[in-house]
């Protein structure tokens, strides 16, 4: 054994061990401090990766959540204020039920209802205007999809989140067929003879039924001006008219090919073919065009996008033909419609494109209502009045069209906050906590492990203290060497 008084390497190696184990009770004193494994990149570089990214995660899904819960406040908010103006529409509806009953209505009776008509149409147009989450407009069209047609008979009708915004020079309406509506021209002629026989002719369209047999006073024009009225009078969208030969004509008032009317009459060929026949007269047939250049789905005068198109899904336009009556020719632009995409949209994911969009109604008295064909020429809401019995008569299509409008957009907005919201809001609430739990398994302390360690580690610091003691003594020895 050598003894040596310029190096002690027992004692430096002693002194290695005690800094080694001093610094692994420091680590754990730490970890048992702060509650985390990982307190910085040094302890653990490539879980510290995963870690952050998972915190990142947890703090994004987290906002997500309180996005959602956000939406479905404003959600709620709007569908309120359509159920309030689903009641006004039940209220009018009544009303006009009321009006309807000519024989027991006298004029002071059909003002008073039109007045309270009157006074909820107001009331829908405030709750349109005045509706609002926080300073944001909900039901005047300024977070819906807005359009207007530029073209003589061309319409604007609706769009969906999935249409996208026009430039400037707006969508272009291609027309290939125009729509038809159905319509007949007898074969034999009305006579004087057949009126006084009692000729019989009944007409059937959209489950309504009118019949007239003639009487002997009646003439040829009488006859089918009283044949009219009572179509008229059930309610039937037909016209009927006759020319100077008697014959009959009769043209169905709405286009497209699901339109039809059945006829018959008691003589051959005055309006079936056969005596007492009954004879379908569909001859009418659907508009075809593109939108944009796209392909488009036809349906009587409405032209819609298909699902999938790149710019129109979901628009829908209406052509009801040139004013002066003239045919298109074929495969001609018609117009242009100008589409403003304002649909809100909310972020209800933790990253990019997790988003929805929610396109709310404009609610204005008159854009509901919209599109109904009626003898009176109400062209929405706003416009009906019920002071005479054909005007309550369509006042009532006008309020069922309008009922079905507000209940159609309070049915997407239960369907987006039931089946999109809510639900986003109870997945992501899972994912948060299965996202905690997996960081937790890579930054928390596991207490109990790190306590074994604390000990061991504060054991051998000890031992390693005790040992750089005892190293030191060493040199000692060959002091005692050269006193001897």
């Amino acid at each position: 054994m050598s003894l040596r008084i310029n190096h002690n390497t027992s004692s430096l190696n002693a002194h290695r061990n005690l800094i080694k184990a001093d610094k692994r009770v420091n680590s754990s004193l730490e970890k048992l401090s702060s509650g985390l494994a990982i307190n910085r990149a040094g302890d653990a570089p490539a879980m510290l990766v995963a870690s952050e990214q998972m915190r990142s995660q947890v703090a994004s899904l987290e906002q997500a959540i309180k996005n959602s819960e956000t939406s479905v406040s404003m959600v709620q908010t709007s569908e309120s204020a359509l159920g309030e103006v689903n009641n006004m529409l039940v209220e009018m509806r009544s009303l006009a039920i009321h009006a309807a009953n000519e024989g027991a209505n006298d004029a002071v009776m059909l003002e008073a209802d039109q007045q309270d008509i009157s006074s909820k149409i107001s009331y829908i147009d405030r709750i349109a205007t005045t509706t609002q989450f926080g300073s944001k407009k909900l039901l005047d069209g300024s977070n819906g999809v807005s359009g207007a047609a530029i073209g003589d008979g061309l319409e604007f009708v609706s769009a969906t989140t999935a249409t996208h915004s026009s430039d400037e020079q707006g969508f272009s309406v291609t027309i290939t067929q125009e729509a038809k509506a159905s319509s007949m021209v007898a074969s034999t002629a009305l006579t004087d003879e057949l009126i006084k026989n009692g000729e019989i002719l009944l007409i059937s369209e959209g489950g309504k039924t009118a019949s007239y047999t003639t009487k002997k006073e009646d003439t040829v024009a009488s006859a089918v001006r009283n044949f009219a009225a009572a179509a008229k009078q059930a309610g039937l969208l037909v016209n009927i008219d006759v020319d100077d030969s008697g014959i009959i004509g009769i043209n169905h008032l709405e286009k497209g090919k699901d339109q039809y009317f059945e006829v018959s009459s008691s003589t051959a060929g005055v309006l079936s073919e056969l005596a007492n026949g009954l004879n379908r007269v569909q001859t009418g047939q659907d508009i075809v065009g593109m939108i944009n250049g796209e392909a488009a789905l036809g349906k009587g005068t409405t032209l819609s996008g298909i699902v999938g198109n790149p710019m129109t899904d979901g628009l829908v336009v209406r052509f009801n033909g040139l004013s002066n009556g003239e045919a298109v020719p074929e495969a001609s632009s018609v117009g242009k419609v100008l589409v403003s995409q304002n649909s809100l949209t909310f972020q209800i994911g933790g990253g990019a494109g997790q988003k929805v969009q929610i396109a709310l109604q404009n609610l204005a008295s008159n854009q509901l209502g919209r599109g109904v064909v009626n003898r009176s020429n109400f062209m929405s809401l706003r416009d009906i009045n019920v002071k005479t019995a054909q005007g309550s008569q369509d006042a009532l299509a006008l309020i069922d069209k309008a009922i079905n409008d507000v209940t159609s957009a309070r049915s997407a907005l239960g369907n987006v906050q039931k089946n999109t919201l809510e639900t986003n809001i109870a997945t992501l609430q899972a994912t948060v906590e299965n996202m905690i739990a997996a960081e937790s398994t890579i930054r928390d302390t596991d207490v109990a492990m790190e306590m074994a360690n604390f000990t061991r580690n504060s054991l051998m610091a000890q031992s390693a203290a005790a040992m750089m003691a005892q190293a030191n003594q060493v040199p000692n020895k060959v002091f005692r060497l050269i006193e001897k």
